[in-house]
């Protein structure tokens, strides 16, 4: 070969490695995202991608981020950084037992029981051992025979007032409603505000589902079955109609023939109501009787009856701190959460406790951190609701404010794996998003927000990470 062949050579080689080089991540998402909005399954869709330097905050690479788009769960994490940066990573709820009237020489409670609820959505949670419904049961249990209390003429009232009456927030949809992950806060709620429902499919001509059993028992609702037997491998298509407050549920849709799992999850209609109801049932188990039944402020509210004074405190339970519930609010999703979060914030700044005080007091919250609030629509802390719309802009430079808080490890830590990312995911009906943070094997750090609204047919997710993996 001769010199200038091979110096031609040299400068080919030259180059190609200038253009490598040239392809950095900028350029590689760039044509990731492009083959994603070439898609079918995007053609009449929205995809909104910022990521940022993790370090420095600078945008490495942003399309369509500043159009506000249905957030899904990915709202979570603004949520929780709010939820942090307000009440604090130590923050607890507390609900009291107590009692009015007086306690007689032979132990009868010439009064009512009182569950004060303190908008706690751990209450008979099975995700902390404090939390449990047995353990809470049985504190309540022991500190009444401690009072020396052997039965009760009066009620036990589930103490709902705190927060008002309203428990969906606006903008849920009527589908969501009654299923346990469209389970709407109460001042007062209890076992995460849902019940199990075990059903079976039979081989029949009428195609019909079989309600084994309803865990725990409800004897106070009323079942209306229209469920239909699904062709085996059509999995779980059922749906609780069983809106607050309410004591009838439908139940519609298909569950398939030959299903493993063992039924669906639906929302208590009224959780301070089922509190109290299992309260009386445990002590009606060891034959301390209640004279009067089972009731709540908001009931009583409307038969016109005010709430009685309290005249004992028997027992205070408190929560679990506010890192432990944003993991299992980030890590399982647990809309409800969100939903008590959002109006804990309202509360706690002095507002009324309702879902659009909570909303502002948040939005004002990061407006004083330089956000736009005009890029912030919030209508819940869950995300459920299709008319929350925030851009990716503003979700990332949340995500990127946080890194410098003190509570950030635990925000941090709650974030479920995803694409080998720590990625929030969220999805509600044509809309799929991930936000979050990634570390490359080279030690850069990245902000990542991408979200699409509006595709069709399934299996989107794995296109999103396509598109991610281009910082691989």
């Amino acid at each position: 070969m001769s010199i200038a062949k091979k110096i031609s050579c040299l400068l080919f080689l030259l180059l190609l490695r200038q253009f490598a080089f040239a392809q950095g991540p900028a350029q590689k998402l760039e044509q990731a995202y492009n083959n994603l909005t070439a898609d079918p399954q995007a053609k009449y869709g929205i995809v909104a991608l910022c990521v940022l330097d993790a370090t420095t905050g600078k945008t490495i690479f942003a399309k369509n981020e500043n159009l506000g788009l249905a957030t899904a769960s990915t709202l979570k994490t603004i949520t929780s950084a709010t939820a942090f940066s307000l009440l604090g990573k130590d923050f607890q709820y507390q609900t009291t037992l107590a009692y009015s009237g007086n306690i007689t020489a032979e132990g009868i409670l010439k009064g009512d029981l009182i569950i004060i609820g303190g908008g706690d959505p751990t209450l008979g949670s099975w995700r902390y051992e404090s939390s449990k419904e047995a353990h809470v049961l049985d504190q309540w249990l022991k500190a009444i025979q401690a009072a020396g209390i052997k039965k009760i003429e009066g009620r036990i009232i589930g103490d709902d007032s705190l927060w008002g009456s309203q428990s969906t927030p606006d903008g849920w949809i009527w589908q969501d409603i009654g299923n346990y992950y469209g389970a709407g806060p109460s001042a007062l709620s209890w076992r995460e505000n849902q019940f199990d429902i075990h059903l079976k499919a039979n081989k029949s001509a009428e195609e019909e589902v079989s309600m084994l059993k309803i865990v725990p028992e409800m004897p106070y609702l009323k079942f209306v079955n229209e469920l239909k037997a699904g062709s085996p491998g059509t999995g779980d298509n059922v749906y609780a109609y069983l809106p607050p407050y309410s004591h009838t549920a439908y139940l519609r849709g298909t569950w398939a023939l030959g299903i493993t799992k063992s039924g669906v999850s639906a929302a208590l209609p009224d959780p301070a109501f089922d509190a109290a109801f299992r309260l009386q049932d445990t002590l009606q188990r060891i034959g301390i009787n209640t004279g009067s039944g089972v009731t709540t402020a908001r009931l009583l509210t409307v038969d016109k009856q005010a709430l009685p004074t309290v005249s004992q405190k028997l027992i205070t339970i408190s929560s679990p701190s506010l890192s432990e519930m944003v993991y299992w609010f980030n890590k399982k999703s647990v809309n409800l959460y969100g939903e008590h979060l959002l109006r804990t914030i309202a509360w706690k700044s002095g507002k009324a406790a309702t879902t659009k005080n909570g909303a502002q007091a948040e939005i004002n919250f990061w407006v004083g951190k330089g956000l736009d609030g005009a890029a912030m629509n919030i209508m819940d802390g869950s995300g459920l609701s299709p008319a929350t719309r925030v851009t990716a802009t503003t979700m990332a430079s949340v995500l990127f404010q946080s890194q410098k808080e003190d509570w950030f490890p635990d925000f941090y830590k709650s974030l479920p794996e995803n694409n080998g990312m720590k990625l929030k995911s969220g999805s509600i009906n044509d809309v799929s998003a991930y936000a979050g943070y990634y570390t490359d094997k080279s030690g850069n750090k990245y902000i990542i927000v991408i979200n699409i609204n509006n595709y069709t047919g399934s299996g989107i997710s794995r296109k999103l990470f396509k598109v991610l993996d281009a910082l691989k």
